[in-house]
C-alpha cells in the first residue's frame, strides 16, 4: 500500500492502466444452499450432492484467479454462468454472506460482506474484466499482432464492465454499492479501457504507415475517450487522483498528436497557414499535458512521450513559420475557424457471449458445463405456485362460496321475516316437539355447540394476540432503526450523514406504509370479531335451551290447542310445505356444493403441471430467467377450466332461488289468510318460540362459519406480519446498521489530506525560513487542541500566505493543493508523527537563531513571524509580516 492507502497498482506504473483483482474470503456456498433446500423445498438436499460439491469447487477456482493467465477466463466465466443460472432457482438473499475486498480506492483493506447473489456475480465479473485488462497490459505491443490482441482484451474488459453497469448493478438491490463498482467508477473504467483499445488501433495505424489524415481521426477519438474517462473519474470515490492526472495527460497528449497529424496533412496539401494554426494548438495541448505531470508524478514513459512530442511540435512550428513568412505568406487562421477534426472510432465495448447470454452455454456438452441444480424446482416456480394457490382460494372462497352463502343468508332473512318454519310447525304439531327441532337440538348437543364456540373464540383471540405481538415487534424494530439513524444524523449533521432517512429509503418507505395497511387489517378484523361475539351473545340463551334435554326443551315450548282444519287450510299448508321443502333441498344441495368446492380446491395440486410448464418455458426461452409473470397465461387457462363452470352456475342458482322465494311468499300469504280463520288458543306463542329456536340453530351454523373464516384470516395474517413484515424489517434494519457502521468508519477517518507530511516528498521552503523543532512532549500537549481547532475550521480553513516554490514535488490524492499551514495542522491531527525539521541553507550570521528553538507551536491565528532584521534595520524586533513590506531574510 502507498502512503495514501491506495493499492500500488492504482498508481500509473505503465503508460497504460489495468485494474487489480478483488479478493474474497472463503465461504461454503454449498452449506447455505443445502440449508435453504432443506427448509424451503420439498426435495431432499442429498439429491444434489454432486451439484453442491461442484459449486464450491467452481467458486474456489474463480476466487483464486490472481494472475493474468488465459486459463482464468474460463474459470471466471463458468462460475459467473452458474451464478446467473441459480439466480433463477434461489432468492437473491439466499443466506450466504459473500465477503469481498475493494480493488480500487482508499479502503482496499476494508472488506464488504453482503447476503446477495447478485453482489457475488458482480464481483466475479469485475475480476473477469480485471483479468482482460491485465492480459492486455502484459501483451507485447511491439508488433501489429500484439496491438490487435491488446486492443481486443481492452474491448472485452470494457464490455464486461459495461454489462455489469447496465445489467447487474440495477438488479443489485443495494443502496450503497462498493465505491469501485458504483455507476460513476464503472463508467470511468469503461471509457478508460475503450480509450486504451483505441490507442492500440492508433499505434497500429502509425506502425502500418497509414495516412496522416486517418491517424489524426484515430488520435482525436483517443483524446475524446480519455477525456470521458477523466470526467467520470472525478465523480468517483475510488479512482485516485494519480489516475485522473494520467487520463488528463493522455487526453492532452492525443489532442496534440491529432493536431500534429492534421498539420502534416495540411503541409502535404499545401495549406500552410492552417498547418501553423494546428501546430500552435498542438503545442498548447502538449503543454497542458506536461502541466499534469507537474501537479502529479506521471509515468516516465508518458512524460517522455509528451516532452518529445512538444520538441517535435516546436521544431516543426519554427520551420513552418519561417517558410510561411519567407515564401508562402499564407494567412494563419485563428483556432475558432479551424475545422473540427473528424473522429474514427475503432474501439467498442464487446461483451463476451458467455457473459451476455450465459444460459446458452450451459448444458451437458456445452462450453460452461451442465447447469447445476437443474432438477430443483426454480424459486420463481415456488413463488408462482403460491400466487396460483392464493388466486384459486380467493376465487373459490370469496367469489363462489361467499356468493352462495349470501344467497343462503337471503333465504334465512326471508324465512325469519314470515315466521317460517315456526308457523307451520305450530299448526302441524300443536303438542310436543317438531321432528326437525329435535334433530337440530341433537346436532347441537352432539357438537357441544356452546363450548365449541367459546373455544373457537379463545383460539382466535390467541391467534390475534400472537399476530399483534409480531406486528408490534416489527413496528418497534422499524422505530428503533429510525431512532438510530436520527441519532447518527444529529451526531454527524445532515451535510455529512447523506444516506436516505428511514422513511425515505425505498425499502423503508414500503415498511412504513405497511404499518397503516396492516393496522387497517387489525382494525377491520376487530370489528368483525365483535360482531360475531354479539351474534353469539344474542343467541346464547336459546342455544343453551337447545343443548339441554328434550324434556327441558318440551317444557320451554308452549303447547297450543288443536284446531279443526278446513280443506282450504290443508291445501294451503300442503302448498307451503312443498315449497319450503324445495328450499330446504336447495340449501342441502348448496351445502354439498360448497364442501365439494373446498375439497376440490384442497385436491388441486398444481405442482406437476407447473413443472411441465416451467420445463417448456425454459426450453422455449433459453436466454431469459423464469419469472412468475411467465405463468400468467397458464394460471388463467387452469382457473377457467376448473372453476369457470361454477362461476357460470352462480347466475342460474340465484335465478332458481329467486323463483322459489317468490313462490314461497305467495304460498305463505295464502296460508296466513286461511290460518287466521281457525287459529286456536296459544297458537301464536308456540309459533314464536319455535321460530326463535329454529333461528338460533341457523345462527349457530352461521357463527361456526364466521369463526372458521376468522381462524383462516389470522393464520394468513401471521404469514404477512411475520415473514413479510417483521422478519423483512429486521433483515433490512441489519443491513442499514452495517451500512451505518461503514459510513461512520468513513466519517471518523481523517480527511484525505490529513496525512503525515513526512510520508510525502517535502516541499522546499523559501530561502531563509526556518521551521523550529517541536519537542515531543510539547507536541503531545498541543495535539488535541489543534485537532479540535482543525475540525471546527474544516469548512472554512484559514488563508495562509502563499510561497512561490522553486519546484513542486509532492503528489496529492486529489488535484487540490494544500497550503503549508493546513498540512502542518493536519499532521498534528494524525497524532503519530512529529513535525519534521526542515534545515535549509542559511547565511552564517543566522546560524545562531537557527539553534535556539522558538517557544510554543505555530497556528494560523498567530500570523507568520521572521527572526531577521526588519525593513528599518533594527535588530531583534519581531513583527507580523505584511504584503506591503516585502520579505527580507537574514
Amino acid at each position: 500500500m502507498s502512503s495514501y492507502g491506495v493499492a500500488p497498482i492504482s498508481a500509473p506504473s505503465s503508460n497504460i492502466l489495468s485494474i487489480p483483482f478483488r479478493r474474497s474470503l472463503h465461504i461454503s456456498l454449498s452449506a447455505t444452499i443445502r440449508q435453504y433446500i432443506n427448509t424451503k423445498y420439498d426435495q431432499h438436499p442429498d439429491m444434489f450432492q454432486h451439484d453442491l460439491e461442484t459449486i464450491d469447487a467452481l467458486r474456489r477456482d474463480a476466487v483464486n484467479v490472481r494472475e493474468p493467465h488465459l486459463s482464468g477466463i474460463k474459470k471466471l466465466q463458468v462460475y459467473a454462468g452458474q451464478l446467473a443460472w441459480i439466480g433463477g432457482k434461489f432468492p437473491i438473499d439466499i443466506g450466504a454472506e459473500f465477503t469481498w475486498y475493494p480493488a480500487l480506492g482508499y479502503h482496499t483493506e476494508r472488506p464488504l460482506a453482503r447476503n446477495n447473489l447478485k453482489y457475488e456475480l458482480m464481483n466475479v465479473l469485475y475480476n473477469l474484466a480485471a483479468l482482460y485488462s491485465q492480459l492486455a497490459l502484459n501483451t507485447p505491443r511491439g508488433d501489429t499482432e500484439g496491438l490487435k490482441s491488446a486492443a481486443n482484451y481492452f474491448s472485452l474488459a470494457a464490455g464486461v464492465l459495461s454489462h455489469v453497469q447496465k445489467s447487474v448493478l440495477p438488479e443489485l438491490r443495494m443502496s450503497n454499492p462498493p465505491d469501485d463498482m458504483d455507476n460513476n467508477t464503472l463508467e470511468s473504467l469503461v471509457q478508460l479501457f475503450l480509450a486504451q483499445s483505441q490507442e492500440c488501433f492508433w499505434q497500429k495505424a502509425v506502425m502500418d504507415g497509414y495516412k496522416d489524415a486517418s491517424i489524426a481521426k484515430l488520435a482525436a477519438r483517443v483524446s475524446d475517450l480519455y477525456n470521458l474517462a477523466a470526467e467520470a473519474a472525478v465523480t468517483s470515490e475510488a479512482i485516485s487522483s494519480a489516475w485522473i492526472h494520467h487520463m488528463n495527460a493522455k487526453h492532452h497528449h492525443f489532442a496534440a498528436a491529432a493536431q500534429y497529424r492534421a498539420a502534416c496533412d495540411c503541409l502535404e496539401k499545401r495549406r500552410y497557414g492552417e498547418e501553423i494554426a494546428r501546430l500552435k494548438d498542438a503545442v498548447i495541448c502538449a503543454n497542458d499535458g506536461i502541466k499534469e505531470g507537474r501537479v502529479s508524478s506521471l509515468n516516465k514513459t508518458v512524460m517522455e512521450d509528451l516532452q518529445a512530442l512538444k520538441r517535435k511540435l516546436e521544431e516543426d512550428l519554427k520551420r513552418a513559420e519561417k517558410d510561411n513568412d519567407l515564401i508562402f505568406l499564407n494567412p494563419v487562421p485563428p483556432k475558432a475557424e479551424l475545422k473540427i477534426l473528424e473522429r474514427a472510432n475503432m474501439a467498442t465495448a464487446r461483451v463476451p457471449p458467455q457473459v451476455a447470454n450465459p444460459l446458452d452455454y450451459l448444458g451437458d456438452h456445452a462450453e460452461l458445463g451442465p447447469a447445476l441444480f437443474s432438477k430443483l424446482v426454480p424459486f420463481s416456480v415456488h413463488v408462482a405456485i403460491s400466487i396460483y394457490e392464493e388466486r384459486r382460494d380467493r376465487m373459490v372462497n370469496q367469489t363462489i362460496i361467499q356468493e352462495l352463502e349470501n344467497l343462503t343468508e337471503k333465504i334465512h332473512t326471508l324465512l325469519s321475516s314470515i315466521g317460517l318454519p315456526g308457523s307451520l310447525q305450530a299448526l302441524e304439531k300443536p303438542l310436543g316437539l317438531p321432528p326437525s327441532l329435535i334433530q337440530h337440538a341433537e346436532e347441537i348437543r352432539q357438537s357441544d355447540a356452546i363450548n365449541k364456540i367459546q373455544r373457537s373464540f379463545a383460539d382466535i383471540e390467541k391467534l390475534r394476540s400472537n399476530d399483534w405481538a409480531i406486528y408490534e415487534e416489527g413496528k418497534a424494530a422499524l422505530a428503533a432503526e429510525e431512532e438510530e439513524d436520527e441519532q447518527l444524523r444529529r451526531k454527524y449533521g445532515t451535510s455529512r450523514w447523506l444516506r436516505p432517512q428511514s422513511q425515505a429509503d425505498p425499502s423503508g418507505s414500503k415498511f412504513w406504509a405497511a404499518i397503516n395497511e396492516i393496522g387497517g387489517y387489525f382494525q377491520n378484523s376487530a370489528s368483525s370479531d365483535e360482531a360475531v361475539r354479539e351474534k353469539f351473545t344474542a343467541n346464547k340463551e336459546l342455544l343453551e335451551i337447545l343443548s339441554g334435554s328434550n324434556q327441558s326443551l318440551m317444557n320451554y315450548v308452549p303447547a297450543s290447542t288443536p284446531v279443526e282444519t278446513s280443506g282450504d287450510l290443508k291445501a294451503a299448508v300442503g302448498r307451503l310445505r312443498s315449497v319450503y321443502n324445495d328450499i330446504l333441498r336447495l340449501e342441502s344441495r348448496r351445502r354439498k356444493k360448497v364442501e365439494s368446492l373446498r375439497e376440490a380446491a384442497r385436491r388441486d395440486d398444481i405442482k406437476p403441471d407447473i413443472l411441465k410448464e416451467a420445463a417448456r418455458l425454459e426450453r422455449t426461452y433459453t436466454t431469459t430467467p423464469l419469472q412468475t409473470v411467465h405463468f400468467e397465461e397458464f394460471f388463467e387457462k387452469r382457473l377457467d377450466k376448473l372453476y369457470e363452470p361454477e362461476l357460470d352456475a352462480l347466475e342460474k342458482e340465484a335465478q332458481d332461488q329467486e323463483n322459489l322465494l317468490t313462490l314461497l311468499e305467495r304460498s305463505n300469504r295464502e296460508f296466513e289468510s286461511q290460518k287466521r280463520l281457525v287459529e286456536g288458543k296459544g297458537h301464536r306463542e308456540r309459533e314464536q318460540v319455535l321460530q326463535k329456536l329454529n333461528g338460533a340453530y341457523f345462527k349457530y351454523k352461521e357463527i361456526g362459519t364466521n369463526l372458521e373464516v376468522g381462524r383462516k384470516f389470522y393464520n394468513d395474517l401471521n404469514r404477512i406480519v411475520a415473514h413479510g413484515f417483521r422478519d423483512a424489517i429486521k433483515a433490512w434494519a441489519a443491513e442499514r446498521r452495517i451500512e451505518a457502521r461503514n459510513l461512520e468508519e468513513e466519517l471518523n477517518m481523517p480527511p484525505l489530506s490529513n496525512l503525515s507530511i513526512n510520508q510525502q516528498p517535502v516541499q522546499s521552503p523559501p530561502s531563509g525560513y526556518t521551521s523550529p523543532p517541536v519537542p515531543q512532549q510539547q507536541q503531545q500537549q498541543y495535539q488535541q487542541p489543534y485537532q479540535q481547532s482543525y475540525q471546527q475550521s474544516y469548512q472554512q480553513p484559514p488563508q495562509p500566505q502563499q510561497y512561490q516554490q522553486p519546484q513542486q514535488q509532492s503528489v496529492f490524492s486529489r488535484p487540490a493543493v494544500q497550503s503549508p499551514a493546513e498540512v502542518s495542522i493536519q499532521s498534528w491531527a494524525g497524532g503519530q508523527v512529529q513535525q519534521p525539521q526542515i534545515q535549509p541553507q542559511v547565511p552564517p550570521q543566522s546560524a545562531q537563531a537557527q539553534t535556539s528553538p522558538m517557544p510554543g507551536t505555530w497556528n494560523p491565528s498567530m500570523g507568520i513571524k521572521f527572526g531577521g532584521p526588519s525593513a528599518g534595520g533594527s535588530q531583534g524586533q519581531e513583527g507580523t509580516w505584511s504584503a506591503n513590506s516585502g520579505i527580507r531574510f537574514g
